[in-house]
């Protein structure tokens, strides 16, 4: 509930802002990708400008995604390895404990743990 109320005091201010901006940002905007011929340009677009601000918002959140994701690659590289490590010793500590309680019925409990003192003898 807490996280929600959190969440709603930090998006409504930003939808607001975001809205705002572009309202008030509707003015159409040219932008060109010919840098050799400003006055005939192969390709240009025309849209408002708070649309290419937010492409533009939008394309450096997926970059950076990207670069994070490519960056954090030998952590998720060590977890899987750890991963895999810990499954094997799983494995090898289920082994032991078949082979070496075949004599005692599976969840008895050892009459006598380690730093007991024994019962003393009649």
């Amino acid at each position: 509930m807490f996280r929600k109320i959190i969440t709603a005091l930090i998006v409504i201010p930003l939808a607001v802002i975001g809205i705002g901006f572009a309202v008030a940002n509707r003015q159409p905007v040219t932008i060109s990708f010919d840098p050799f011929s400003a006055a005939n340009p192969a390709y240009s677009a025309t849209l408002p400008l708070f649309v290419l601000i937010f492409l533009l918002l939008i394309a450096g959140v997926l970059i950076g995604g990207i670069a994070t994701w490519f960056g954090q690659a030998k952590w998720r590289r060590a977890a899987r390895k750890l991963d895999s490590d810990v499954r094997l010793l799983h494995q090898e500590i289920d082994g032991m404990r078949r082979r070496y309680s075949t004599d005692m019925p599976r969840g008895s409990v050892d009459p006598a743990p380690y730093g007991a003192i024994p019962p003393p003898v009649p």
